[in-house]
Formats: C-alpha cells, sequence, structure tokens
C-alpha cells in the first residue's frame, strides 16, 4: 500500500526507517499516551519494524504503514489494529516536532478509506484517552463519532477513554 496527500507519502516500512522509528518514538507524547510503542534502543526498533514488515497482505495483525513528507523525513505511522472483537482500531503518531501542521488528520483521511477498503470492513475504532485533546480533534476532523466517554481498558489498565467510530 502506497498513498499520497498534497504532503506527505503513507508506505510499507523498509529497514532504512529504523532509526527514524526509534528517534520518533522517545517524544514525551508517546511516552504518554502510547508507552507500548516507545522503542528505547535502535535495537527493540529493529525487531518491531522487522515484525511489521512480515504484516503487510495479511489481515491477522497489525497494519502499520510509515508517515514521510514529500521531502521524505519520516515524521510517523498510521496504523490499523485488529481487535479481539472482531474489528479495527486505528492508531497514529506524528513525532512532536512534526505536531500543530495538520499532518496526523491528513494522513488519517487518506489512509482510512483506503485500508478500509482493503481490509473489508465498513467501520473503524477509534479509542485515545480522555486528556489526549488533540487526538479526539484528528478523530473529530476526520469524520468519527463519539461513542463512549468513561472508564475502559487502554494499554493494559483502566483509565478514562473516548471511544469513536468512523463509517465508510
Amino acid at each position: 500500500m502506497k498513498t499520497e496527500t498534497e504532503r506527505l507519502i503513507i508506505t510499507e516500512f523498509t529497514e532504512d526507517m529504523i532509526e527514524a522509528v526509534h528517534l520518533n518514538s522517545l517524544d514525551e507524547d508517546n511516552r504518554r499516551f502510547v508507552p507500548d510503542e516507545v522503542f528505547e534502543t535502535i535495537e527493540d526498533a529493529r525487531e518491531t519494524v522487522e515484525f511489521l514488515m512480515t504484516q503487510y497482505g495479511k489481515f491477522e495483525g497489525p497494519l502499520v504503514y510509515a508517515v514521510l513528507t514529500k521531502e521524505g523525513d519520516n515524521i510517523g505511522y498510521v496504523q490499523m489494529v485488529p481487535l479481539d472483537n472482531g474489528n479495527w482500531e486505528l492508531g497514529y503518531h506524528i513525532a512532536k516536532k512534526y505536531t500543530g501542521k495538520g499532518y496526523a488528520t491528513e494522513a488519517v483521511k487518506a489512509f482510512l478509506p483506503v485500508m478500509a477498503k482493503e481490509i473489508g470492513i465498513s467501520e473503524v475504532e477509534g479509542i485515545c484517552l480522555a486528556e489526549n485533546a488533540a487526538s479526539e480533534k484528528v478523530m473529530e476532523k476526520c469524520g468519527f463519532e463519539n461513542v463512549f466517554i468513561g472508564k475502559g481498558n487502554y494499554q493494559g489498565g483502566q483509565r478514562e477513554i473516548v471511544k469513536n467510530i468512523w463509517r465508510v
């Protein structure tokens, strides 16, 4: 899968992106909101990227794609992750030094319809911590509908979450 927008390229990970994945994962927003996606070492990032590269073309595991600027800077990722209930969840992260420029919204708007069609689904869940106002705003701008606010499972614990649904 490769999708382009006015400013971005969404594409499969390659081994030459490992260092950028490592560095992008270390920012304080990632540590705060998705600590299981922090790669403290390049080797940790390498193991993850190599695993993710094996998932392309399958629909059993996470489908994670790099988000690059048209200039070639690796600024984050977008992903679709299968849930135990048979649904799929959207995930994304844009490295801190690139936030506030609309990149997450641009990437998600381009990614969702392509992946929904590829997977063969008509709706996608989006879940974030209630305190993650930026993520809530991205989902709102991308057409997600809020369906739940309250205590829910997040990163293995009960936290205040917001759950949204996007429909084709």
